[in-house]
């Protein structure tokens, strides 16, 4: 039988009106629980006009929602957060911090939802998160990983032989399936998680192309997984904030501006009630560790200034709040988690941190040293960075140590730069490196995962760095005590 033009057209309408009609008000990328505290937690979702992705994105839909939350998963004695519509203007997200929680607890929560003009009656699946206990000596651990490039993973761009083949390839990275299994308490991305310039033809520059971005990532089926088991803390780099080693200047989209406003919808890191709460912040996870999340972009001075005592990373405060904090904290491990590097080496002729000589290097060699002039402090203080497509173990002259964490997935990754070598930061060869994926080879997409516990025989806090890489398989370990 052979359709006229008229009547095929008649098909499509009819297609697409079934397909609309299908489409229900649903939770399509899941929910994520963020910035837990001993007794607070952001909650946070989307509605979606159903799962599915419709020319390369999923589109939200208008609705109302809330959270219910107890302390067992029966939900018995549970409680509920306020109701809070999904508009269009906040890309159709629902987020609310809960406070009054307990310390150290288990916690269950659920979105309910439903039609803009009704009472929400679906519930959602049931998602789980532990808050902090600062008291506690039980171990706790996270895992830290940044480069989560969506279009090198999928689709490469640049290299298609990259590009992942993989029957699972629906599923999203191996890498998060890997991290499930080794069950950590907590998920730390340290920006890049998603890559607005990548593919640069076309690159993100509109909000509703930078959105597009974020929910193409969080809709993959092991994020959505991993995040129903797991809370998070978010950092933001370059390309989750302008492009490729940006910084606040230039006159070019995506503005500075729609750039950090876009990274605090997107995701659970501050008080949505609250527009002054910096992006930089402290926790303490046990009685032996606490953790400081850094804000490399918003404060930054320009990258093409001259490096010197005026030009700054962190910013005047940000700074001044660090130094503060790290004194008055009486942990064992001080983890200072930052996007970018501060001992690396990096390539030489990047000016966008604080390894690089163009760029932050003289706050990033002041700030260590005031560290050491702190005595004990720099003992007990130790570096995490994103950012590098590698993973290291590198200590500086100083022994002020930093551990990389590498780009979870392995299209993005790429064979390490090392000391000594003339195109790299560290020409003199200053920094000694006991772990690098130094060739090609060796480079893989993977995973920094971090324990603090105390020691079976001595009860001493242990501070444990296992690299693994995206399959989960062990590349190296670290045990460090004081």
């Amino acid at each position: 039988m052979t359709l006229s033009t008229a009547s095929l057209t008649g098909v499509a309408f009819l297609l697409s009106l079934i397909s609309s009609i299908s489409a229900e008000l649903t939770n399509g990328q899941g929910e994520m629980a963020g910035e837990a505290t001993a007794t607070s937690v952001i909650l946070q979702s989307r509605l979606t006009d159903g799962d599915k992705m419709i020319d390369g994105d999923l589109p939200g839909r208008e609705g109302v929602g809330y959270f219910e939350i107890a302390a067992n998963e029966s939900f018995q004695d549970s409680q509920t957060t306020e109701h809070q519509i999904a508009r269009a203007d906040e890309d159709f997200i629902i987020k609310i911090k809960v406070s009054d929680l307990k310390p150290g607890t288990d916690y269950y929560y659920r979105l309910v939802f439903g039609a803009p003009d009704a009472e929400p009656s679906t519930k959602g699946p049931t998602r789980r998160f532990r808050t902090l206990d600062p008291q506690s000596v039980e171990p706790v651990s996270f895992v830290v990983v940044t480069g989560m490039n969506y279009a090198f993973f999928h689709d490469h761009p640049y290299n298609p032989e990259l590009t992942y083949t993989g029957p699972d390839k629906h599923l999203g990275y191996p890498a998060l399936e890997a991290i499930l299994k080794r069950k950590p308490d907590y998920f730390i991305g340290t920006g890049d998680n998603v890559y607005y310039d990548h593919p640069a033809k076309p690159a993100a520059k509109t909000e509703a192309e930078l959105r597009r971005k974020w929910h193409e990532q969080f809709a993959q089926p092991r994020f959505v997984k991993l995040f129903s088991e797991v809370a998070t803390y978010w950092e933001k780099d370059d390309h989750d904030h302008r492009k490729n080693d940006c910084d606040t200047t230039g006159d070019y989209a995506p503005s500075n501006e729609l750039g950090i406003a876009l990274f605090r919808e997107q995701m659970p890191v501050v008080d949505p009630a609250d527009a002054a709460a910096p992006t930089y912040r402290t926790h303490r996870l046990n009685r032996h560790s606490q953790i400081w999340l850094l804000e490399g972009r918003d404060f930054r001075s320009p990258n093409a200034m001259p490096d010197g005592p005026e030009k700054s990373l962190w910013g005047a405060e940000q700074l001044a709040w660090l130094k503060q904090s790290l004194l008055e904290s009486d942990a064992t491990w001080k983890l200072i988690i930052t996007p970018t590097p501060m001992i690396g080496p990096d390539d030489a002729s990047k000016k966008d941190n604080h390894t690089n000589p163009a760029g932050f290097k003289y706050e990033g060699d002041a700030f260590k040293s005031w560290l050491i002039q702190q005595g004990t402090l720099a003992d007990h203080t130790l570096l995490i960075c994103g950012d590098r497509h590698w993973q290291y173990h590198s200590i500086d002259a100083n022994g002020i140590e930093e551990f990389s964490c590498g780009a979870l997935v392995d299209a993005n990754s790429r064979a390490g730069r090392l000391p000594g070598d003339k195109n790299s930061t560290d020409p003199k060869k200053t920094i000694s490196q006991p772990w690098v994926q130094a060739t090609k080879s060796q480079a893989s997409g993977g995973f920094l995962e971090v324990t603090i516990r105390e020691a079976a025989d001595d009860r001493v806090p242990e501070a444990w760095f296992e690299f693994f890489d995206e399959h989960g398989q062990l590349l190296y370990r670290k045990i460090k005590r004081p």
